[in-house]
Parts: C-alpha cells; sequence; structure tokens
C-alpha cells in the first residue's frame, strides 16, 4: 500500500536566492565597463559567491544598464561582457544562476530599478522564495527594488535607512548571509 505524502509546493519548488547589483558590488565601477576588458573584479568577488553557492543560495546578477538606450554600448556589448563576466565565475567553480537587466534609461519600464521587476521575474523563473532571499546593492535604488520585491536587503557603504543591513563589502555581505540564515 502506498503512502499519500503531501508536500507543499513551497517545499518542493522554492529556493532561497541572493540577487547581487553588479557595477559598484562584484566588480570596480571608478571607469565606465562598456566592454569586457573594462570589467574588474574586486578582490573578494570570486570567495564571496563561493560561500553562498556553499550556502545553498542561488545567486543572480541584476543590473541597471541604461547605457544601452543611451547608445554608450549595444545588447551584443553587453553580452559580452556578462559572458567574460561568466566564464570568469565557471573558471574559479563558482555558480551564478542567471543575469537579469535593464537597458533602459529614461523609458518608462517595471524592469528599472528600483522598479522589482528583475527580481520578480527571476524569482517566477527559478522558483525562489524572495521572503528568505537578499537583495545586495551599493545605491539606494538597489535597496529599494530588493524591498518591493519582498527580499532582505543588505546596502554596501554608506548607510541608507531602509535597508535591513549595511555592510562595506560583498565579502562582508557573504558572511552576514550565510550567518543570519541557518
Amino acid at each position: 500500500m502506498r503512502k499519500n505524502y503531501e508536500i507543499s509546493k513551497k517545499e518542493v519548488f522554492m529556493q532561497k536566492a541572493v540577487f547581487l547589483d553588479r557595477d559598484g558590488v562584484i566588480n570596480d565601477n571608478r571607469m565606465p565597463v562598456n566592454k569586457p576588458q573594462d570589467f574588474v573584479f574586486f578582490p573578494w568577488t570570486f570567495e564571496a559567491v563561493r560561500m553562498l553557492n556553499d550556502a545553498g543560495f542561488q545567486v543572480f546578477v541584476v543590473t541597471n544598464q541604461g547605457g544601452i538606450e543611451m547608445g554608450y554600448f549595444t545588447h551584443e556589448n553587453l553580452k559580452d561582457i556578462h559572458d567574460s563576466m561568466l566564464a570568469d565565475f565557471k573558471i574559479n567553480d563558482i555558480m551564478i544562476h542567471g543575469v537579469a537587466y535593464c537597458p533602459h534609461f529614461k523609458s518608462k519600464c517595471e524592469c528599472r530599478k528600483p522598479a522589482p521587476g528583475m527580481l520578480l521575474r527571476l524569482a517566477k523563473e527559478h522558483h525562489i522564495d524572495l521572503e528568505t532571499s537578499y537583495m545586495v546593492g551599493d545605491r539606494d535604488f538597489d535597496i529599494e527594488a530588493g524591498r518591493r520585491a519582498g527580499c532582505k536587503t543588505i546596502k554596501l557603504g554608506a548607510p541608507y535607512r531602509n535597508a535591513d543591513y549595511t555592510v562595506s563589502n560583498l565579502l562582508e555581505a557573504a558572511k552576514l548571509i550565510v550567518s543570519t540564515s541557518k
């Protein structure tokens, strides 16, 4: 006789995630990043993301890239940048589960942070439980996007009153996430 096990969708499908802004969080953004050669990882990025992977978090990059609409670079240029970035993570045995970007600057959209569109779309596509997930960013609008999506938020750098936590860099954020989610 077969037992009838009832398992909720949340138990089966919902994953925890960390959404990372790109520029100023995983890479140095003192100079514009318009081609793969311009992309410079912070020294702690690989260790931080590996720590999140090891703790069972799916990791996504969510980035405003209004330079596309403004004509500084194209979708193809951005694809080359992200392909190179993802290859560097892969070489270091680190998993980035997805990248989302908003190409808009002046156009009205639901994806440009502080709107939560990128996070909500990724959450739906990857079965993410937003309540157990985090948004890490270096700007106030990153934090607002995370809050609007229902995530816990971590602001890098100067404090922002609406952030749940403030730390100085991604490695500190990863340590905080791992320690508070046990």
